[in-house]
């Protein structure tokens, strides 16, 4: 095993912006958790990809400082259940798949991934 951080076997900022950039289509199209990013504006869209990239990049060990809410205060109240959690689980699978990630980097985002179901799962 590598003693790189996560941030850097996930190809540092651009790596993880193209996870991200993959990732965030396949959620707003979903039928089920496409419901949280309609009546968005453009701006507020990619503000809030922007501040993906920058917490994602910070918990993986990279240098980006995340000055966002944390994932319970930015999830309070939109009532995400256990079926948009798994629908959510189905396109990070997807994604890890569609930008070819190794079994440890899929490992390790389904680790780190599951340690937010407890903030962001309310209903």
């Amino acid at each position: 095993m590598s003693g790189r951080s996560l941030y850097e076997r996930l190809g540092g900022y651009d790596g993880i912006t193209v996870f991200v950039n993959d990732l965030l289509p396949r959620l707003q199209a979903d039928a089920l958790v496409g419901r949280f990013w309609k009546n968005r504006g453009d701006d507020g869209i990619a503000r809030e990809k922007q501040l993906l990239i920058d917490y994602v990049c910070f918990r993986a060990g990279g240098p980006m400082y995340y000055t966002g809410r944390d994932m319970k205060l930015s999830h309070q109240g939109m009532k995400i259940s256990e079926n948009d959690w798994s629908a959510f689980l189905q396109h990070v699978g997807a994604t890890m798949d569609a930008v070819k990630l190794a079994e440890q980097e899929r490992g390790d985002i389904n680790a780190f991934v599951a340690s937010l179901k407890d903030d962001i799962v309310e209903a």
